[in-house]
């Protein structure tokens, strides 16, 4: 008997397996893919407030995630870190005074620690001026937090397991049946095929865009829940597009578009050599798997840009793109880009517990897990109080989360090995560098190179202790490596990881 099962591998399910691990309780995860393996990795990589959520008098969420955006920048600054945006002003969309108004808002709606707030700014005058097109000379200035989406979903797991929870990958919950102690027991499929039952005292149900066919799928009738099937929040899936193109500016700053359709459009420096950009808001009726993305969302993205940059872009230039489904909260919007990003819990008690997660965004994961173990503690005996808010993520414990002075002390700790790896080995590992190079002298110690920047070192440490099983786990999800890797070499790499 555990305490606790969690359906789901994104940041949600990630989030509350952490949080219910640390407070004693015994946890087990399943997610029927990879962790991040769909929504968690398909996000514009912010941690922010939502500047555009203020247009829909979504004050209190974006109060609650810009409270997060300062917690989590301190809690892993290895993998997130503060970014400046920068906004042309075009005349005939929102007026200056509304936006002037709404970023006031966004610098005091929570308490800024380390974020410089807003300013407006003169575009002839400034750095991310120059990449944009003559007709727009006024901008406005803010903060905003980067996060590379998809470590921040394994770390924390990583820290889950590290305290305690079961983390199973590729197993996917079939059955859930109510006992009659009260309890669940639930079937859980592996990958060769094998099925497993567990009893669990409650269930967590964070299955994301999946969250209501898996309660259809799982629950049977005669589970005797408050009809499973139909919840009280209903769900909107809305598929978000984006695409990478080579990088259009030099510097460090990304940019917040204002669409002609009034949607918001960013493009960010990406991997060094690339700008993503994103997003689109299209309703999503398939599988939550079979996203992807069309003509005309390519097409819109590349028209937007164009409409700002000296640059321009076409389909042709787009080197990757990616989709993803959010569940969002449904409501009476017909404008997609106008539902709730905020979150809603529902728990049933009868027969036994089970906390369905509807809707969030990846800004305020950590908040949506302290309230679902919250709610879930007085019904498992657990008096321990949330304290995931002051605690670091894995490899996120260097002095005063100063990265460039972390990544100085790891160059002098490794003068055999190139920056560019090791700042790669910085950013995705942290203080936990040490483990993936335990016993490396000289680059030969890494292992022949098996891709771009890739080396057996490394991917024997993922399959180790990260759950990689696959080159698209380690390519895209652990590192973004696939951008720089030639498609013929995926077999090879599958190949090696096979053998192991």
């Amino acid at each position: 008997m555990i305490d606790l099962l969690v359906v789901g591998g994104g940041i949600n399910g990630a989030g509350i397996a952490r949080d219910a691990a640390g407070r004693g309780l015994s946890v087990l995860l399943c997610e029927q893919h990879d962790l991040a393996a769909h929504t968690s990795s398909a996000s514009t990589k912010l941690i922010h407030g939502g500047l555009r959520y203020l247009e829909f008098k979504e004050f209190s969420l974006v109060r609650k995630a810009l409270a997060e955006r300062e917690v989590l920048l301190a809690a892993a600054p290895h993998i997130m870190y503060p970014m400046r945006f920068v906004m042309p002003h075009d005349r005939h969309l929102r007026p200056a005074w509304m936006i002037r108004i709404g970023l006031f808002l966004y610098d005091h709606l929570a308490r800024r620690r380390s974020l410089p707030g807003s300013r407006g700014i003169r575009l002839n005058l400034h750095p991310a001026g120059m990449p944009l097109q003559a007709r727009f000379t006024r901008g406005f200035e803010y903060s905003d937090g980067w996060v590379d989406d998809a470590r921040l979903v394994v770390l924390n797991a990583l820290d889950a397991h590290e305290r305690g929870a079961d983390i199973r990958v590729r197993t996917k919950c079939v059955a859930l049946h109510a006992t009659d102690t009260g309890h669940w027991r639930a079937t859980l499929l592996g990958e060769d095929g094998a099925q497993e039952t567990i009893d669990a005292r409650a269930v967590v149900n964070a299955a994301g865009p999946w969250a209501a066919r898996f309660l259809e799928a799982a629950l049977s009738p005669s589970s005797g829940t408050h009809d499973p099937s139909r919840p009280s929040h209903g769900l909107r899936l809305v598929k978000g597009s984006h695409i990478v193109v080579p990088k259009l500016f030099d510097h460090d700053y990304a940019y917040i578009f204002q669409a002609e359709d009034r949607r918001i459009i960013f493009a960010l420096p990406y991997e060094n050599d690339f700008t993503l950009i994103g997003t689109t808001d299209v309703d999503h009726y398939d599988a939550p798997n079979e996203a992807r993305i069309d003509a005309a969302e390519i097409d819109y993205l590349c028209n937007e840009v164009n409409r700002y940059f000296k640059r321009s872009i076409s389909p042709k230039d787009v080197q990757h793109h990616y989709s993803g489904v959010r569940p969002l909260l449904a409501d009476e919007s017909t404008d997609a880009r106008a539902l709730s990003r905020d979150y809603a819990l529902e728990l049933v008690r009868t027969p036994a517990p089970l906390l369905n997660i509807f809707g969030g965004k990846i800004t305020t994961f950590r908040a949506l897990a302290e309230e679902a173990v919250n709610t879930l503690a007085p019904l498992l005996g657990c008096t321990t109080r949330a304290w995931t808010a002051g605690v670091p993520l894995p490899g996120g414990d260097f002095p005063d989360g100063d990265f460039a002075r972390f990544f100085a002390s790891v160059c002098r700790a490794y003068p055999a090995l190139p920056k560019p790896l090791l700042h790669r080995y910085a950013r995705a590992y942290g203080s936990r560098i040490e483990r993936v190079l335990h016993g490396v002298h000289t680059l030969q110690d890494l292992g022949p190179a098996l891709a771009a920047d890739l080396y057996p070192k490394e991917i024997q440490y993922l399959m180790d202790n990260e759950w990689a099983r696959s080159a698209d786990d380690i390519l895209w999800r652990r590192s973004k490596l696939g951008l720089h890797t030639p498609a013929s070499t995926m077999s090879a790499l599958q190949e090696w990881i096979d053998s192991r």
